[in-house]
């Protein structure tokens, strides 16, 4: 795997709302001067979005000499579609369109490929889009690794037996991602369940992977299992803190926990054994992979691609990359290969953590 050093987009950046950001490799004309138009979904879902796409994308085209519009949406399907109506004003003929909701995301995509332009999809599937190509990380790998690892957590502490529960927080049911995900975890845990070797518990979606919704959900099954579950999967490490959070709160001790993003909060309750583990999805690979992508279509050519997923009754070609489960024993990887830096992780209360 390359190195990559990233750096991240300070906080205040989120409350600016991060509205476009223009790549240039030459002088711009006043019209027709943006060739990709990037439209990321929001600043809650992940910090991904802000710390490392909207930075390494930039890279990536400026890299390519491909002008490029990046903007982010701030959850907000209409400012979405504004800043697709912009892009083409602008001249762009490729948008590279991570998903608010399905029906506002196929709209934009036949904004553009109606007028002879192209589409890709982004990290998530638009559902009846017209996308040339899927770029991602494998869905299910997620799904399967999660589980993976909060059963492994269990077996860890002696909590995996057939009167242990386990809960379970998927994401936004807008993106589908989730179901993607939910694949994966459903292949490892449904024959568990099916064989008693692990009580199902409680399950539900959190509507736009708010961590402030997924507090409410999980707060309510432990209302629900009276503080009996020993294993909860967590989405991402956004769900993963309001599960932590809600233990705090009220005095339980850490159970087996998955996460997904591999933020700096996640690596510092991984570290101090509130969370079991976090996917590892080198960003970088996928920005670089979705440029190349664009760049092959305002060539004229077909993006690479490693398989398809149904989109519908349609096969769209996928290019799905490689994910990995990063716990205690592996996340010094992080810092070395630039995804995270130390001072970031190692501070405060978790600095006694790092070795």
């Amino acid at each position: 795997m390359k190195k990559f050093v990233i750096r991240a987009v300070p906080i205040l950046a989120l409350c600016a709302g991060i509205a476009t950001v223009a790549v240039s490799a030459a002088t711009a004309k006043p019209t027709k001067s943006v060739q990709v138009c990037v439209l990321l979904p929001d600043t809650k879902s992940s910090v991904r979005w802000v710390q490392f796409d909207a930075p390494d994308l930039a890279a990536a085209f400026k890299k390519a000499g491909v002008s490029a519009s990046i903007n982010n949406a701030l959850n907000d399907p209409l400012k979405q579609k504004a800043q697709a109506q912009a892009c083409i004003a602008a001249g762009a003929t490729v948008v590279i369109e991570t998903a608010l909701d399905n029906g506002s995301a196929s709209a934009i995509e036949k904004l553009f490929t109606s007028k002879g332009g192209k589409a890709i999809d982004y990290d998530r599937q638009v559902t009846g889009g017209s996308a040339s190509v899927y770029v991602t990380f494998d869905g299910k790998a997620v799904g399967e690794a999660q589980a993976n690892g909060v059963i492994a957590a269990m077996k860890a502490a002696g909590t995996y037996k057939p009167s242990s529960t386990i809960a379970e927080l998927w994401g936004g049911q807008t993106d589908q991602n989730a179901f993607w995900f939910k694949s994966g975890n459903d292949a490892v845990f449904n024959p568990l369940f099916a064989s008693g070797k692990v009580k199902k518990g409680p399950q539900q979606f959190v509507p736009d992977w708010d961590a402030n919704n997924a507090a409410t959900i999980f707060n309510q099954m432990l209302v629900k299992t009276n503080n009996n579950i020993q294993g909860v999967l967590a989405a991402n490490d956004n769900i993963a803190g309001a599960v932590v959070a809600d233990l705090k709160a009220k005095g339980l001790k850490p159970v087996a926990l998955s996460g997904q993003d591999t933020t700096a909060q996640g690596v510092q309750y991984i570290l101090a054994g509130w969370q079991s583990g976090t996917v590892y999805k080198f960003v970088p690979d996928e920005a670089n992979a979705a440029a190349a992508a664009a760049v092959a279509l305002l060539k004229g050519q077909t993006p690479k691609s490693n398989g398809f997923r149904l989109n519908g009754k349609a096969k769209e070609p996928t290019l799905a990359l490689p994910v990995q489960w990063i716990t205690k024993s592996n996340y010094k990887q992080l810092f070395t290969q630039g995804w995270l830096k130390k001072s970031e992780v190692c501070v405060g209360q978790y600095a006694q953590y790092c070795k």
